[in-house]
């Protein structure tokens, strides 16, 4: 039977503490409302998918191997920071209050400009010169 390595557990649950903090901070800005774009959920999903394409392709890519990093900046903070099921909860709102094109055009850039950022992220990384 495997040992856990409960380093790593600990890893995660302290990056994710720090990212869901970030998010609820950044939450407690605005009050949710169907009929406006959320920003702060926005924000959080764009910086996180931002994030995890850096520390993805850095840690993988330029830096020696570690059991923590990953584990505490991938799934962990940008886990913690980002927020899927939020931004599925306010575009069902926006569809109840019948805000159908504000609903749609939130999913749709949230999803390319996450995707853009996770990718300008990587294309950063990679562009560096790596010192040998």
């Amino acid at each position: 039977m495997a040992r856990r390595d409960y380093r790593e557990l600990a890893a995660i649950f302290a990056g994710g503490a720090i990212g869901a903090v970030t998010r609820a901070a950044l939450a407690e800005l605005t009050a949710p409302d169907p009929a406006r774009w959320p920003w702060p959920t926005f924000t959080v999903n764009i910086v996180g998918a931002f994030l995890l394409g850096y520390f993805t392709t850095r840690l993988l890519e330029r830096l020696p191997l570690s059991s923590y990093r990953r584990p505490a900046l991938g799934t962990g903070l940008c886990g913690g920071l980002t927020t899927f099921s939020t931004m599925q909860v306010e575009t069902v709102r926006m569809i109840e209050h019948g805000h159908w094109a504000l609903a749609f055009s939130y999913t749709v850039v949230s999803i390319a400009l996450g995707l853009l950022a996770a990718h300008l992220a990587t294309t950063m990384v990679r562009r560096v010169r790596v010192r040998g």
